[in-house]
């Protein structure tokens, strides 16, 4: 069993790489005698007092948290064409839409602290704050539109969700 030298996450048999820190782990690493979330030069990793060869007592380690996102490159470029094609054969009015579309696919590769999240805005629930946003800026002569972002921001992260 092997752990990274820097994070202390359980690496693969053989891994190359930790998937946690991206630290490249030691050539010869089948095993590492180091106690989890232990940095050897600190030396904070306490042998067993009955050892065999090449054991050390380990210290519990605290679950790993993986936060990633595992979209491609091929489907990131298609979800986005089809966003500004939304937009586009609608003019603008689409954007509600397009906006969701984008979020959906964005945010259902998302995975934080272990958990995939999930988006569940619509275009037509956005349409109406849309509107609004529109008609403040302009009786405001544009004025309002740095609001708009932030709002559109809040509006976003409400729909989002940890599935369980």
């Amino acid at each position: 069993m092997a752990f990274c030298e820097k994070c202390g996450t359980k690496l693969a048999e053989g891994a190359k790489f930790c998937e946690a820190c991206g630290k490249a782990t030691t050539s010869n690493n089948t095993t590492n005698n180091y106690a989890p979330n232990s940095n050897p030069a600190s030396n904070n990793y306490a042998p067993n007092p009955n050892p065999a060869p090449n054991n050390y007592y380990y210290e519990a380690a605290p679950a790993a948290k993986v936060s990633t996102w595992d979209g491609g490159v091929l489907e990131t470029v298609v979800a986005s064409i089809v966003a500004s094609l939304i937009c586009s054969f609608t003019c603008g009015i689409g954007a509600p839409w397009a906006i969701c579309y984008m979020m959906k696919f964005v945010v259902s590769h998302a995975v934080i602290d272990g958990k995939r999240m999930t988006f569940d805005g619509t275009g037509m629930q956005l349409f109406g704050n849309w509107i609004k946003w529109f008609l403040l800026t302009i009786i405001t002569c544009g004025i309002y539109s740095f609001w708009v972002i932030p709002r559109l921001y809040k509006w976003v992260a409400s729909h989002i969700h940890a599935q369980n």
